[in-house]
C-alpha cells in the first residue's frame, strides 16, 4: 500500500493556546477498591462494568444508585480490559494468566480459555465484531488474535516484528481490525477472511501510536502518545494528517473515541494537566478541553445516553456527558 504523508499543524492550537471555555459535564466516582479501575463497558441496562487491573477483579458501578459490587478473578489474572459481548456476558482479558475469561453477570460464575500459543502470553485489548467473534491484542507477545465465543477457539497472528507491541484495536466497516503498533511507529490491518497484515507508516520514526479509532467513513485515527499528535490516515488514499494536540508535544494523548457524530474524544495524560479533549472531523477544529482527575487509558462511548466512560489513574470510574 502506498502512502502519501501530509505534514499539518493546527493553526491557534500550539501548546499554551486556550480552547473555548466550554467543557463537558465530567463526574466522578472513587473506587472503594485499589487496583487501578479501567476499560469500562456499558450494558443494556446501563450498567458499567469494569476491571480491577491490579486488583484482580471485575467491577460494576450502577448510575442510578451510585453503587458498586465486586466480583473476584483468578490470582495473577491482571484483568486488562474488558467488553459485554453480545451473548451478554463479560468478557475480559487476563494480561497476567495469558487467558481471555468470561463472567456471567446472572451467576459470577468465569470461565476461562487459554492462548493456544504460550508465547501469546499477555491479552491486552478486547473489542467485539458483533458476527459472534472478539478481536484481541497481545501486547508483549506480539500478537493479534480472533476469538469465536461459541466455540472458544482462538486465531493467533503474529504482527510485525520483535517488540511490535500490539496495543489499541478497532474495526472498520469490512471487518478488518487496525491495530496500534505501539513498540514501532507503525499501524497494522488485518483482513477477517485471510489473516494477511498489512502495515502503515506514520510519519516519524519517533512516533508511538497507542489508541486508533474509525469514524463512519472509514477513515482511521491515531494519537501518538510520545509525540503529541493526532492523526489521521485515509485507506483509500494512503494519505496520512497529523495535528499538535492542544497540549503540546508533552501531552501524552491515550484513550481515543469517536462518537456517533464522528467527533473524536480524547485524553491527554500527562500527570501536570490531564483532561479530556474533543475533535470536529468534519471543521478539523480541536474543542472542549476538560480537566479530569488524572491520565485516562481507553474509554468507551454510550450513545443512548450520549457519554463517555472511563477509569482514571486516581482510582475513579468517569462519566462525560457529550452536547
Amino acid at each position: 500500500m502506498n502512502h502519501r504523508t501530509l505534514w499539518y499543524v493546527a493553526a491557534g492550537f500550539l501548546a499554551g493556546a486556550s480552547l473555548e471555555a466550554q467543557t463537558l459535564d465530567v463526574k466522578e466516582w472513587p473506587v472503594e477498591w485499589q487496583g487501578r479501575p479501567r476499560d469500562p463497558a456499558v450494558d443494556a441496562s446501563g450498567k458499567v462494568w469494569f476491571v480491577g487491573q491490579t486488583g484482580n477483579y471485575i467491577g460494576v458501578f450502577d448510575p442510578a444508585t451510585e453503587t458498586f459490587r465486586r466480583y473476584e478473578l483468578e490470582p495473577n489474572t491482571l484483568p486488562h480490559n474488558l467488553i459485554v459481548g453480545s451473548d451478554g456476558g463479560i468478557w475480559y482479558a487476563g494480561n497476567g494468566n495469558a487467558r481471555i475469561g468470561r463472567l456471567d453477570p446472572a451467576t459470577g460464575q468465569t470461565r476461562t480459555i487459554a492462548m493456544p500459543d504460550p508465547a501469546a502470553r499477555d491479552p491486552h485489548t478486547l473489542l467485539g465484531d458483533g458476527r459472534g467473534h472478539i478481536w484481541f491484542t497481545v501486547q508483549q507477545g506480539g500478537y493479534i488474535g480472533r476469538l469465536a465465543m461459541e466455540s472458544g477457539e482462538v486465531r493467533l497472528v503474529k504482527a510485525g516484528g520483535e517488540r511490535s507491541r500490539p496495543y489499541g484495536i478497532d474495526l472498520d466497516s469490512k471487518g478488518r481490525a487496525w491495530v496500534n503498533l505501539f513498540g514501532t511507529n507503525r499501524i497494522a490491518t488485518v483482513d477477517p477472511a485471510t489473516f494477511e497484515i498489512t502495515e502503515v507508516a506514520t510519519p516519524r520514526s519517533t512516533a508511538r501510536t497507542r489508541r486508533v479509532a474509525i469514524t463512519s467513513d472509514d477513515v482511521v485515527w491515531y494519537v501518538d502518545y510520545t509525540g503529541g499528535r493526532l492523526g489521521r490516515i485515509d485507506p483509500a488514499t494512503g494519505e496520512i494528517e497529523e495535528w499538535v494536540v492542544p497540549g503540546g508535544a508533552g501531552a501524552q494523548p491515550y484513550a481515543l473515541i469517536a462518537d456517533d457524530q464522528d467527533r473524536l474524544w480524547f485524553a491527554e495524560s500527562n500527570r501536570s494537566a490531564p483532561r479530556l479533549v474533543g475533535f470536529d472531523t468534519k471543521t478539523r477544529e480541536f474543542m472542549l478541553a476538560t480537566p479530569v482527575s488524572a491520565g485516562i487509558r481507553h474509554m468507551v462511548y454510550h450513545a443512548p445516553t450520549k457519554s463517555l466512560w472511563f477509569g482514571t489513574d486516581a482510582n475513579n470510574i468517569g462519566r462525560a456527558i457529550l452536547p
